[in-house]
């Protein structure tokens, strides 16, 4: 609670303008429809002087980006000020709009700490006080409102709208900014824990990348061995494919270790580094058929982020298995450039999926042997890169993802 939004200061700049309006409109009624002999001067140069404070008060909220609550506690006793000098001028305690000094505790009641609250409260009082005990009485009135009573009754009237109002006011505001606060909660519940079970698989991941490290090694060298002692037919092919595939986990592995240690990204052409990714992945799924769609001529040369072929390859994967699942081994992708991001989308063949199987949450999958990874890396990596995306049914059945990532074009050397 040290710091207050902006918008409390907005919200008063607002509410200062209305009740400048409402007091000329009230001081021209009372003195010249009403016929009420009031000294002039004093109500409108507290209305002058209300007004331009709120100049000032308005220039402050545009520019504000932390309020203090000894501030936001300035602008409600320029109020009260202000009011308890009308007040006073016009009847004091017998002014039916009295009870306007309780509006400045109303709106800071819910914003500022219990020590403030209560000085405004006491300066509230003070200001009412001032105002029925230092202003001279209302004069005596001639015509339709004769008895002071019923004049006293009539501006109640008036006042119990205008309270009305302004309490229905903020208070819509008020709720509706809490249901947008919860809203705003549940989402930084929900990637906090996201992000949690990312930061374990990440560790876990990193340890694992040590160990097989060595393994793999051995393996590469196994298998240069035996293509190089097989003579030319289907049994080196077939040690050949599997040479390059265990180089392709190889690469993956030490991939896994190259942003701890802080090299930096190959610039090169953003089509040749998107290119090699899907290269990569065909090896790997070679059963399914991408149709391919886009046009990257255009893309400059960038220093791609190992997180966008992680994606990238992610989304691939998760197509291809539903599009397997569903009897239809291929998937479409779409890649293009449109001068700022990389615009690009992944449809599969299978079943669709539930709504809330959308939600990016970790470790849940609708797949028999789904690790419940791969849609919640995904977005967690779009969101760290300051894309967007979105999940929707394709047309002529399957789930297409749509996604949009920022991308800084490298100066050339």
């Amino acid at each position: 609670m040290n710091d207050l939004s902006p918008n409390l200061l907005r919200l008063l700049v607002t509410l200062r303008w209305l009740a400048v309006g409402g007091q000329l409109a009230t001081v021209v009624l009372v003195v010249h429809g009403l016929h009420i002999p009031l000294r002039q001067p004093p109500l409108w140069g507290g209305i002058a002087a209300l007004a331009t404070f709120n100049l000032w008060a308005g220039w402050r909220a545009q520019r504000a980006v932390r309020v203090g609550p000894a501030e936001a506690f300035a602008h409600a006793a320029v109020d009260v000020l202000v009011l308890a000098w009308l007040i006073g001028w016009s009847g004091g305690a017998m002014n039916p709009f009295a009870p306007l000094f309780l509006l400045p505790l109303a709106l800071l009641a819910v914003e500022l700490p219990v020590g403030w609250v209560v000085a405004t409260a006491l300066l509230c009082g003070v200001g009412y006080a001032a105002s029925a005990l230092l202003g001279p009485p209302l004069p005596h009135v001639h015509g339709t409102f004769s008895d002071p009573f019923n004049l006293h009754l009539a501006g109640m009237g008036v006042m119990f709208a205008i309270s009305a109002a302004v309490i229905a006011f903020f208070l819509t505001r008020l709720a509706q900014a809490l249901r947008e606060r919860e809203r705003e909660l549940a989402r930084l519940r929900e990637q906090f824990a996201r992000n949690e079970g990312i930061l374990a698989l990440a560790t876990h991941a990193a340890a694992v990348a040590h160990e097989l490290n060595t393994p793999l090694a051995t393996l590469t060298l196994m298998l240069e061995d035996r293509v190089d002692q097989s003579p030319p037919g289907a049994e080196r092919d077939e040690f050949e494919t599997m040479s390059a595939l265990v180089d392709a986990c190889r690469d993956r592995v030490r991939e896994l270790a190259a942003p701890a240690n802080g090299a930096p990204a190959e610039a090169r052409p953003l089509a040749d580094a998107l290119e090699a990714v899907i290269e990569r992945w065909q090896l790997l799924r070679p059963a399914v058929a991408l149709e391919r769609s886009g046009d990257l001529a255009d893309a400059p040369v960038v220093a791609l982020e190992p997180a966008i072929g992680h994606l990238l390859a992610a989304l691939l994967n998760n197509a291809a298995d539903a599009s397997e699942a569903a009897g239809v081994p291929r998937i479409a992708l779409h890649l293009s450039f449109d001068g700022s991001a990389l615009a690009g989308s992944v449809r599969d063949y299978g079943t669709g999926f539930a709504a809330d199987s959308a939600s990016g949450t970790l470790f849940r999958s609708t797949k028999p042997h789904g690790l419940g990874v791969g849609l919640a890396l995904s977005h967690a990596t779009v969101e760290r890169l300051q894309g967007e995306w979105v999940v929707q049914p394709a047309q002529g059945g399957g789930t297409r993802v749509a996604f949009r990532l920022p991308l800084r074009a490298e100066a050339p050397a």
